[in-house]
């Protein structure tokens, strides 16, 4: 018979269900605890090793989070940042909301390792002030900041480069299931972690690969602008509050400013809006953005009517799918998608000099089994 763990906290057990919305038979359901088990933990006589690791698995804590007395003091768990974000969205699901609290988690993990190394942090994140009362003149005042160039920044992780040099830390989801996934079925597509420093922008994989750039653009602009933390669903990007109309107009301007939309010829516009990407292509290509984002700065400019966009957007939405599902045919290389060149070149780093051990470097390369990390040390080798 399996030794049971006494000091197991039910206190933090409740808490957690409490946190997800879930009921301990919900939770035993889930991870296969029989009604004995459960009884047995409610009555305060411990679990085994193997149902606290499920359980601790199941809410995204780590083991010892259930062995420690005394209640949760959320205060000292979660950032102000992170109550900020599930206070704006109260209905978040428990994964969003674990997928919040790992990259905040995530950025410590980031900043540490460097310090470790002796390499410098990066800069801290202090934008030109900016008139917030007009996005289009802060945004480009922000382009010039960031020196955003016509047909030299045109995919997204040459935005996350900028970015990253400017001190926010940029993170794309997965498509795949895992713990950096937004759910499948999710409205969320982007968040931002405001903080002094090095802010946090989290944004959803998307197969329109430009979309994902104007997320991250979006969410700048909340940072720029609103000087708060900010999560937006889908919905968001049409909506008529204030704020959102802000971020939208700062993200079309910075990723497309003037002079690419002079590159976009109106004698030369086709009668159907299914060919409205030939049309818009040498704009695409010169600034990354996608053709709904031209069409919207092309409306707003007072040359388009607004009735052509509605058709174009559900034209592209017959033509298109909302999130790609990711290939893991390179599994090894994932966490460069995820995190970007600088964050996973640190913990490998950290890694070959030992100040991290094989399984934190996993822990911190979305759980890469060992083999996937040598060879994920060998394409850096050959890079």
């Amino acid at each position: 018979m399996a030794d049971r763990i006494l000091q197991f906290n039910v206190e933090r057990l409740e808490w957690c269900c409490h946190d997800a919305r879930v009921s301990i038979e919900e939770l035993a359901l889930s991870i296969g605890l029989t009604e004995s088990a459960v009884e047995k933990i409610r009555a305060g006589k411990g679990v085994t090793y193997a149902q606290l690791s499920d359980i601790a698995k199941y809410f995204g804590r780590g083991v010892l989070f259930f062995l420690e007395s005394g209640p949760v003091i959320e205060e000292q768990l979660r950032t102000p940042e992170f109550r900020t974000l599930t206070n704006r969205k109260p209905d978040l699901s428990p994964k969003l909301r674990q997928l919040i609290e790992r990259a905040d988690r995530h950025r410590s993990v980031y900043l540490d390792l460097l310090d470790e190394l002796g390499e410098p942090a990066p800069p801290k994140f202090d934008p030109p002030e900016v008139d917030r009362r007009s996005p289009a003149a802060a945004a480009a005042t922000i382009r010039r900041w960031l020196g955003l160039e016509l047909g030299t920044h045109t995919r997204f992780d040459d935005f996350r480069v900028v970015l990253e040099s400017v001190g926010v830390l940029v993170f794309r989801s997965n498509g795949y299931a895992g713990q950096w996934q937004i759910p499948e079925g999710s409205p969320v597509v982007g968040f931002s972690l405001q903080d002094e420093r090095h802010p946090i922008i989290i944004v959803r994989r998307e197969a329109v690969r430009a979309r994902q750039s104007f997320t991250l653009m979006h969410e700048l602009g909340h940072l720029v602008l609103h000087r708060t933390s900010w999560i937006d669903e889908v919905k968001d990007f049409d909506s008529n509050k204030r704020e959102e109309i802000e971020a939208n107009a700062f993200a079309g301007n910075l990723l497309i400013p003037k002079e690419a939309l002079a590159l976009v010829d109106d004698n030369e516009r086709p009668s159907s809006v299914s060919e409205y990407d030939v049309w818009l292509e040498e704009a695409r290509n010169q600034t990354g953005a996608s053709g709904e984002a031209i069409l919207l700065r092309l409306i707003n400019a007072g040359r388009l009517s607004q009735d052509v966009y509605p058709q174009y957007k559900a034209w592209h939405a017959r033509n298109s799918k909302s999130q790609s599902s990711g290939n893991r045919q390179y599994r090894h290389r994932e966490p460069r998608h995820i995190f970007g060149d600088r964050y996973v070149r640190t913990v490998l780093q950290s890694l070959e000099s030992g100040h991290i051990s094989l399984t934190r470097a996993s822990d911190f390369l979305d759980r890469l089994k060992v083999h996937d990390i040598r060879q994920l040390e060998k394409f850096y080798a050959g890079s």
